[in-house]
């Protein structure tokens, strides 16, 4: 009987929605197509439906603890469950399921990867001592340069391990010509959008530092009739959703901003944007948002700070204002809201293009099987 192919196991947190979990899964595929057997432990979340879907393993440990013990007791189940299921490599995303994961591997002798996904803040003593584990794999990927320059200053990572492999888009949903007319009409409906109306998109979170605010202040001195769509759950931070809208209707913009709840079609909810806004006020680790809106062919307009400053190229691909800056956000607002549509189209490809040259996930998915595979040999 032959032995089952080797597996990867990756680990983080939970399966719940977001950049982390989606890169989870684009993993996993890719590693299933590479001939390995894909597995994920995490606390279990709404996305291990789609994680089984592709043909990977779910395995619910409890991973979302951080108390010491409780990574001591999460490094023995995972080593046991690398040891009964042949295990050649385990890949960390988060800090501390990152903990119990390389006690695991190292007490296995097995090679560890992991994924830098933030900036991850400093404010408390010892919390350096803390973050330090994303930089203590055998390989260590910054998600973009900006990231890549924070590892190297903080923690000292030589550039021999260190692996710098943007976040992608799949062009499997993120592709004009997929997006039919059906679908733009049902978003347009659900959110009563007028036919010809300009478009002004906010795709994030709604939480403070994702900027919303930010927009609804710019709006509040953007001449014209165009509607702000601030697209995103908002059942985290239910106190800033009630700020927001009490600060839209002390503006007058109730019929200029809208907040439209959580869009589970984002390839079509971005072509109905004239312009797309990302207005964090704190640096992004990569902002996938932006590529995303960017392989729609859709200007973008970005705060100047993190990572999306490799990923906006000034008046080419798009804008970028100072963070917190409602009036220079309102000026270039104004600004991509004039052009012709000959001049949105050209930006619009000239983006896409960037995104097919150096954003895709599978060219994420293509340099991370890289990496596995040099330390695998």
């Amino acid at each position: 009987m032959n032995a089952p192919p080797p597996a990867i196991l990756q680990v983080l947190p939970a399966l719940r929605s977001g950049g982390v979990e989606r890169g989870t899964l684009e993993i996993a595929e890719a590693q299933i197509a590479a001939g390995f057997r894909a597995i994920v432990a995490s606390a279990g979340g709404e996305m291990v439906p789609a994680l089984e879907a592709l043909g990977a393993r779910h395995i619910t440990l409890p991973l979302t603890a951080k108390a010491p013990w409780a990574i001591w007791r999460n490094a023995a189940s995972l080593a046991a469950l690398a040891r009964a299921e042949g295990v050649a490599l385990i890949h960390a995303r988060s800090r501390a399921p990152a903990w119990s994961a390389l006690i695991a591997a190292r007490r296995l002798g097995l090679p560890f990867v992991t994924t830098y996904h933030g900036a991850y803040n400093e404010g408390f003593p010892g919390k350096r001592l803390y973050n330090s584990v994303m930089a203590r794999g055998d390989r260590v990927i910054a998600i973009s340069h900006f990231i890549a320059e924070l590892i190297r200053a903080r923690h000292g990572v030589e550039e021999a391990r260190l692996r710098i492999i943007p976040r992608g888009v799949d062009l499997r949903r993120f592709d004009p010509a997929l997006v039919s007319a059906e679908r733009l009409a049902a978003l347009r409906a659900a959110w009563g959008v007028a036919e010809g109306q300009p478009i002004i998109m906010l795709p994030a979170r709604v939480t403070r530092w994702k900027g919303q605010m930010v927009l609804v202040e710019a709006m509040a001195q953007l001449p014209g009739d165009a509607l702000a769509l601030l697209v995103g759950d908002a059942a985290e931070r239910p106190a800033f959703q009630a700020e927001l809208q009490a600060r839209i209707a002390g503006l007058g913009l109730q019929d200029r901003v809208r907040l439209v709840g959580h869009a589970t079609d984002m390839p079509a909810a971005l072509m109905l944007a004239d312009v797309v806004v990302h207005a964090s006020t704190d640096a992004e680790a990569f902002g996938r948002t932006v590529i995303e809106a960017q392989a729609m062919a859709r200007p973008v307009i970005a705060s100047d700070l993190g990572a999306p400053r490799e990923t906006v190229a000034e008046g080419i691909t798009g804008w970028r204002t100072p963070p917190g800056d409602a009036a220079a956000l309102a000026e270039a607002l104004s600004r991509a809201l004039a052009m012709t549509d000959s001049e949105r189209a050209a930006l619009g490809a000239r983006a896409r293009a960037a995104v097919l040259l150096g954003y895709t996930t599978a060219a994420m998915q293509a340099a991370t099987m890289a990496t596995y595979r040099e330390l695998l040999r």
